[in-house]
C-alpha cells in the first residue's frame, strides 16, 4: 500500500481543440458546471487528503496564479517549451516531484472523486468504449497489468483520464523520461508513448472506471453536449463578435474546428445555417509585422476580379478577418504540374492587370524593419544577423538600381495560400504582405516556400514569362530568393520571442539566402563584364 504523496496536473498546452476559446482562456480553466476544470480537480485532491499539488504551466501561465491564493499546498512549475513539446516535456519539468503521485490533465473531469489518500499499485484510468474508437486501447493480462496499446481499436478499454504512479514506478521512470527528452524525435511525444516503448519494464494496471465518471473534452460540440450553460455562454471576445456580425446568437455557431495552423495566424471555420466561414485572428506580434490597413486596402482593389478569398468582415485595428470557407477546397501542391501552372496564371492575371493600389513592398526596409525590431540588441545572435546584413547590402543595392516597372504582387507566395476549389478553379488567398513590388519577387519566393532546387527555380521563372529569361531576369530572381530568405530568416527570429517555433525553417531560409547570395553575385558580375565587353567593341569597332 502507497500513501499518496502528491499531484502533478499537466496544465502547459494550448488547447488547439478549444480554439477559440483558448485563444484568451487555458483549457484547464474553462468552466464546467460552473467551475473551472482545474478547480474541480484541486478539490477532489483535497478531499482525499492530497494537498501538494504541482501544476506545470506553460501557455498564458499568469492565468493560473489565483490558484495559489485559493488553495494551500499549490506549487507551479513552468515549461519553456510547451509551444513546440508535448506533455513529456511538463511530465520532464515535473519529473522531481514524482513520488507517490497522482498525474493529471488538466482538462480532465470526473463525476465521483476516484482519489484516495493510499493506493495499491500504479495504475491508469480506463473507461470501456463499443464500437471503433481512435483512443488509446489497452491488452492487458491476468492480473489486469497493462501489456500493450494500440491507437485505435474496437470494442476496448481505453486509457482515458487520471494515473497513480508509485514510487518504485516513479523513480526508474523519471531517469528513462530524462532520455527520451534529450533523444531526437521526440518533440511530439506524450509521456505515455514513452511507458508504451518501455512497457516491458515497467508494471502499470487498468483501474476500471464507469461510464460517465471520467470526462477529457476533445471540442467545443463535446461541452455544448454535455454542458449547455457553458458550451452557450463561453463569453468568448471571438464567438461573441460573431454574433454581432452575423446579429445572431452563441446557439447558431456550429462546427466550430481549428483550421491548419498558419505561420502568421491563428484560425478556425465556424458554420452559421448552411454557410461556412474562416476567422482569422492574427498570431503573437504578427501585427507588428503586418500593416492591416494596407491589407484591407488590397483586399478592396482586388475583391472585383475573382482570385482572393472572399471577405465578410475585416477589422484593420485587430487584424480580424472572417471570409467565407471554400468546401472542398484543397492547397495546390508545388510537384504537381497542373498546381503550378494554374497558379502561375493567376500570378500573371495579378501582375499584367494595373490595379490600383497606394502601398510599395520594398524588401530592403522591411528587412531594416524586421532587424530593427529583433530584442536583445546586445546579444551575439543579434550581433550575427547585423553582420549577415552588411554582406546583402550588395543584394540589396542590386535591387535598387532595377528600373522595372512595380505591379501589385501577393509577396505570399507559399503554395498553400492557392487553393483549388471544387469547380477546379484557383483562388489566391491571404493577401496581407502585398504591395507594388518588382512581379518576379511572386515567382522568388514561391520557389523558397517550395523548397525548389536552383534548377526548378529556373524552369519556375521560364514557365512564368513563357519564354527563355535573360540573365537580367535570372540575377532578379536569386535576388529576391536570397533577401526573400533573409526576410524570412529574420521573421521567423522575431516570432521566436512570443515563443513561437517552427522548427528548422528559420535555417531553411538563410540557407538560400546564403546560397543566393552567390548566384547574385556571380551573375551581376557576369553581366557587368558582358556590357563591359560590349561597350568596349561599340567604341573600337572591327
Amino acid at each position: 500500500m502507497y500513501r499518496v504523496n502528491n499531484a502533478i496536473i499537466l496544465a502547459a498546452g494550448y488547447g488547439s481543440r478549444f480554439i477559440p476559446i483558448t485563444f484568451h482562456t487555458p483549457k484547464g480553466l474553462i468552466p464546467v458546471k460552473g467551475v473551472p476544470m482545474i478547480e474541480r480537480q484541486i478539490r477532489q485532491l483535497k478531499e482525499a487528503g492530497i494537498h501538494e499539488i504541482i501544476i506545470v504551466v506553460g501557455y498564458k501561465k499568469e492565468q493560473f496564479r489565483y490558484l495559489k491564493d485559493r488553495y494551500e499546498g499549490i506549487k507551479f512549475v513552468y515549461s519553456r517549451d510547451y509551444y513546440a513539446k508535448n506533455n513529456l516535456s511538463s511530465l520532464y519539468c515535473a519529473r522531481q516531484h514524482l513520488k507517490n503521485s497522482y498525474i493529471l490533465s488538466s482538462d480532465n473531469w470526473i463525476w465521483k472523486n476516484m482519489f484516495k489518500s493510499h493506493e495499491e499499485r500504479s495504475w491508469y484510468s480506463c473507461v470501456y468504449k463499443e464500437g471503433k474508437t481512435s483512443e488509446w486501447c489497452v491488452s492487458i493480462d491476468d492480473d489486469e497489468k497493462i501489456t500493450g496499446v494500440t491507437i485505435g481499436g474496437e470494442d476496448s478499454w481505453v486509457m482515458y483520464g487520471p494515473v497513480f504512479l508509485s514510487r518504485d514506478f516513479s523513480i526508474p521512470f523519471k531517469e528513462v523520461i530524462y532520455r527520451y527528452y534529450h533523444k531526437a524525435g521526440t518533440e511530439k511525444y506524450m509521456w505515455e508513448n514513452v511507458f508504451i516503448e518501455e512497457i516491458k519494464n515497467f508494471s502499470l494496471y487498468i483501474n476500471r472506471q464507469k461510464s460517465g465518471n471520467v470526462y477529457e473534452f476533445e471540442s467545443l460540440v463535446e461541452l455544448r453536449r454535455f454542458d449547455p450553460e457553458s458550451g452557450y455562454n463561453t463569453k468568448s471576445p471571438y464567438l461573441d463578435l460573431i454574433t454581432q456580425v452575423f446579429n445572431t446568437t452563441e446557439k447558431e455557431i456550429s462546427s466550430v474546428e481549428r483550421l491548419k495552423a498558419g505561420m502568421t495566424n491563428d484560425s478556425f471555420s465556424f458554420s452559421i445555417g448552411n454557410s461556412a466561414y474562416v476567422f482569422r485572428r492574427p498570431g503573437e506580434g504578427a501585427n507588428v509585422l503586418i500593416n492591416r490597413r494596407h491589407e484591407k486596402s488590397t483586399y478592396e482593389a482586388i475583391k472585383s476580379h475573382g482570385i482572393c478569398d472572399r471577405v465578410v468582415y475585416f477589422d484593420d485595428e485587430s487584424g480580424i478577418k472572417i471570409s467565407c470557407l471554400e468546401r472542398n477546397a484543397v492547397n495546390t501542391d508545388p510537384r504537381n504540374e497542373r498546381d503550378v501552372a494554374d497558379s502561375l496564371d493567376i500570378l500573371r492575371i495579378i501582375h499584367n492587370k494595373k490595379i490600383n493600389i497606394n502601398h510599395v513592398f520594398s524588401i530592403d526596409r522591411e528587412i531594416k524593419r524586421y532587424l530593427n525590431l529583433l530584442p536583445g540588441k546586445d546579444n551575439l545572435r543579434y550581433i550575427r544577423y547585423v553582420q549577415a546584413y552588411f554582406k546583402i547590402v550588395r543584394i540589396i543595392n542590386i535591387v535598387k538600381r532595377l528600373k522595372i516597372e512595380k505591379r501589385i504582387c501577393h509577396i505570399d507566395c507559399n503554395p498553400d495560400n492557392f487553393i483549388r476549389l471544387k469547380d477546379n478553379s484557383l483562388r489566391l488567398i491571404d493577401w496581407e504582405y502585398a504591395g507594388l513590388c518588382d512581379p518576379i519577387i511572386d515567382i522568388g519566393m514561391y520557389s523558397i516556400y517550395s523548397n525548389y532546387t536552383k534548377n526548378e527555380s529556373d524552369r519556375l521563372l521560364s514557365l512564368y514569362l513563357q519564354r527563355d529569361p535573360d540573365s537580367e531576369e535570372y540575377m532578379r530572381l536569386y535576388a529576391y530568393m536570397c533577401l526573400g530568405g533573409f526576410l524570412w530568416m529574420l521573421w521567423t527570429e522575431y516570432k521566436r520571442f512570443f515563443g513561437v517555433q517552427f522548427g528548422d525553417y528559420g535555417q531553411k531560409m538563410r540557407q538560400y539566402a546564403d546560397v543566393y547570395y552567390d548566384y547574385t553575385a556571380m551573375l551581376e558580375e557576369t553581366i557587368k563584364q558582358r556590357r563591359q565587353h560590349e561597350n568596349k567593341r561599340i567604341r573600337n569597332p572591327v
